[in-house]
């Protein structure tokens, strides 16, 4: 049996109770701006050869995905920090509302620039969201009962998996791409006022000066380090460019200049203590080599489904279901089985097994590929994810100080979601690059002069495609396939060191003691009951009712 230990709250303020059914109602606020989050990362997928063919971006069609995680990424640490040194409430709210103004941004460009520049506000939003649902998580439950929330969340992730393929492809197909975003608008209000009416949570005041220069630093490193990676893969300039080594400079320096501002920092926004902690660097290290991989692989399959299969927008985003069911049985399971247990060691090795398994077999996808056969491969994948990615939160949460959760959490996700933003960038550009290749070849053939099949190339959609002569159309379908399946050989060994690292991960006993309640700010456990069974008998004897027993 777990215990709690009770601390007192701070002097003169009123205890903040953690009993069982406040946790549940701020459980219901994080599980809204989770879902409003997580929904935005796959809504887009069925979406964006529609999108892209209308705004005339195909062949940079890998940016709608990469501003989303780079802004992301670079906020997540800033989240972080913050969180832990004014508090969670304010920052949480504060998500939730870029993340909807962002959207109706979205909804309303009118070229394709203008619709990157909106989904990169999207992920300003959208970073915030995910880091504060976890650490808030681990502020109001013990690391020792954590798992069979943290599989819930996870499986908000499953369910945006496919829901928002779904979402995406019935847009598409009955109204239109805008209602992608559209739709966020009552999601985002309803996020809020969930938030502002549930999420009673301390407030905070810093008492250290915030690391301004370390904020500015990291996002200087995290930028540079994508367009590198995004200069290097692309066919307009290469590894051999002075202009993608520029960026490969401006990513040594920045990253310099973060070591030394966070060495000198009174309070860093990443303290460079916590890569002293085995524990934490093993869990980071697998999460930075699932990024590269799983986003990789996830981005791109309803864009093989809808052109390679000839499956439409809503159909592709149908068979994501899978996907969705696997991951959500195992993040679930999984969750449950560590919380009765207190142990997590097994699991990512496990996943990481399985995610490479289902990797190996999507190296086979055709246009002639059987439908029910890539439904089993996505079953296999989501199942081995669901297998990982909470659990690693877990263990990363429960290997640092309670002073340290949202910056350890934030953290933890920065290193994957630049695994993530590397995965897109350098396994999108070969894809699109090879994709716009074999596309010019295909017109070009069909009789189109280079500068007409440069157009093609760059604005063919969903819907393009079925209008097209049956033999150029089957060519087309060819090209989506060749260009697109080979790149999972090159995400096979990022999972295949995720597996070696999974290994060495080091089993500690599972914390008994809420992040609150460790750091003072509120009383847990039983002792939280009793006090509020008092509080409510006290009120029930002024007002002269019974009170409940």
């Amino acid at each position: 049996m777990t215990t709690t230990t009770v601390r007192t709250a701070p002097r003169g303020a009123a205890p903040l109770l953690l009993t069982k059914r406040r946790i549940w109602i701020i459980f219901s606020a994080l599980i809204a701006g989770m879902l409003l989050a997580s929904l935005d990362q796959t809504i887009v997928s069925t979406a964006m050869p529609t999108i892209v063919g209308e705004l005339g971006g195909v062949s940079h069609q890998v940016w709608i995905t990469t501003a989303y995680i780079l802004a992301t990424t670079i906020v997540m640490p800033i989240y972080g920090k913050f969180g832990d040194v004014l508090g969670r409430r304010r920052l949480f709210m504060l998500a939730i509302a870029i993340f909807t103004l962002a959207s109706v941004g979205c909804a309303f460009a009118t070229d394709f620039w203008m619709f990157v520049v909106f989904r990169a506000l999207q992920g300003l939003g959208g970073g915030g969201l995910m880091i504060l649902s976890q650490a808030i998580i681990a502020d109001i439950v013990p690391a020792s009962e954590r798992g069979k929330y943290l599989g819930p969340l996870g499986g908000i992730f499953g369910l945006a998996a496919i829901g928002g393929p779904l979402l995406g492809g019935f847009f598409v197909d009955h109204l239109s791409w805008q209602w992608a975003f559209y739709i966020n608008i009552p999601v985002g209000v309803a996020a809020f006022l969930i938030a502002a009416f549930a999420l009673r949570l301390p407030n905070k005041r810093a008492d250290k000066p915030i690391d301004w220069l370390g904020v500015l630093f990291l996002s200087a490193a995290t930028t540079c380090l994508i367009f590198f990676t995004d200069f290097g893969g692309s066919a307009d300039f290469g590894w051999d460019s002075m202009a993608t080594w520029a960026w490969g400079l401006g990513l040594l320096a920045a990253a310099a200049a973060f070591v030394f501002t966070e060495s000198r920092a009174a309070d860093p926004i990443m303290p460079l203590s916590m890569f002293r902690n085995p524990v934490f660097v093993n869990a980071t290290a697998i999460g930075l080599a699932l990024g590269i991989g799983m986003f990789a692989a996830i981005g791109f399959i309803p864009t093989f489904l809808q052109m390679s299969s000839g499956t439409s927008a809503a159909a592709s985003g149908l068979l994501m279901l899978p996907m969705m069911v696997g991951l959500l049985g195992t993040s679930i399971t999984s969750g449950l089985l560590i919380t009765r247990t207190g142990r997590y060691r097994l699991f990512p090795i496990l996943g990481t097994i399985i995610t490479g398994i289902a990797m190996l077999a999507m190296t086979t996808l055709t246009a002639a590929t059987p439908i029910w056969l890539i439904c089993v491969y996505l079953f296999v994948f989501g199942a081995g994810l669901g297998l990982i990615m909470q659990v690693v939160v877990l263990v990363v949460q429960n290997a640092v100080p309670a002073s340290e959760i949202g910056t350890a959490t934030s953290t933890n996700n920065y290193f994957r979601e630049v695994g993530a933003a590397l995965g897109t960038a350098v396994f999108g550009t070969i894809f699109t690059t090879r994709l716009t290749d074999n596309l010019t070849s295909v017109f070009a053939d069909a009789g189109a002069s280079a500068a007409q099949a440069d157009q093609a190339a760059s604005t063919i959609d969903p819907a393009g495609l079925s209008a097209l002569p049956d033999a150029v159309r089957e060519r087309v379908v060819t090209a989506y396939a060749d260009a697109l399946a080979p790149v999972f050989w090159y995400l096979i060994p990022f999972i295949a060191v995720a597996l070696v690292l999974a290994i060495f991960l080091k089993q500690i006993p599972l914390s008994d003691v809420a992040g609150l309640v460790a750091r003072g700010e509120a009383i847990g456990g039983e002792e939280a009951e009793r006090l509020e069974a008092e509080q409510r008998a006290a009120a029930a004897e002024r007002s002269g009712a019974p009170s409940a027993s």
